[in-house]
């Protein structure tokens, strides 16, 4: 009843847009273009076996290899330059710069780089996903109380006691904001880099039906991958609630 009254409104509006897609789609009569979403239901089911067997598992270790790289990496990144201002002069506004090239420029560079290998995928993977874990994270350890951290300081503590007691548990909140940000771009990244090269993956699979004209062959993999993104969000959602059960929710 809860989850009714949470999400009723949303799945309402959802609805009401598959009808309106489905009634402008079949006005329009061009499935090639843009096919129905009871097309797309239908062919995702006569190709659920590839889709699922095949193709889903290698989109996958893409996004778990990247978010693994990207939280290691992010984390320290944020560390480090929570602890040092001659890094954080340097390194800060090199992570800031990498954001604006264009992924999808780079994609193909990597290709050549790494081949078709599933390395090409998680680069790209990494350069969209670091950045909310990097950035959220460090203003969570910048964002300490300087009254609690004086305290801790006149009872005796030292930086490590600080950094543990102190900046650890107060970031966390701000590392698991950038990290549910982080988890629906993972899939966008290992889309983005199946599309430009790969031999297995949603992304690419979606770019072989594209060839063929197969509209509703686009679509499917893209629900999929929807689907994907939405459950990761649940998942660190709920890891969220159990670690910080301290948190005050409404």
């Amino acid at each position: 009843m809860i989850m009714i009254k949470k999400y009723g409104a949303s799945s309402l509006l959802v609805f009401c847009l598959l009808v309106i897609w489905e009634i402008g789609a079949r006005a329009v009569n061009l499935g090639f273009i843009l096919p129905t979403p009871t097309e797309v239901l239908f062919k995702l089911w006569e190709l659920k076996e590839p889709l699922l067997l095949d193709h889903l598992p290698a989109t996958t270790l893409v996004i778990i290899i990247g978010l693994l790289i990207s939280i290691v990496c992010g984390v320290g990144l944020a560390i480090m330059m929570s602890v040092s201002k001659t890094i954080e002069k340097t390194i800060y506004p090199l992570i800031i710069s990498s954001q604006t090239i264009p992924i999808i420029a780079l994609a193909p560079i990597f290709v050549l780089w790494f081949g078709y290998s599933i390395w090409s995928k998680v680069v790209v993977t990494v350069l969209i996903t670091f950045f909310p874990i990097t950035v959220n994270t460090y203003d969570g350890l910048r964002s300490t109380n300087k009254e609690y951290k004086d305290l801790l300081l006149t009872m005796g503590a030292r930086k490590k006691d600080i950094f543990f007691k102190l900046q650890v548990p107060g970031c966390m909140p701000h590392f698991f904001s950038g990290l549910k940000v982080a988890v629906t771009l993972s899939v966008i990244g290992a889309a983005i880099g199946e599309w430009i090269g790969a031999q297995a993956g949603l992304g690419y699979f979606s770019r072989r039906m594209m060839t063929q004209f197969d509209g509703a062959g686009v679509f499917a993999p893209i629900v999929i991958l929807s689907a994907v993104g939405i459950l990761l969000f649940v998942i660190v959602d709920v890891f969220e609630k159990r670690i910080l059960k301290w948190r005050k929710t409404e």
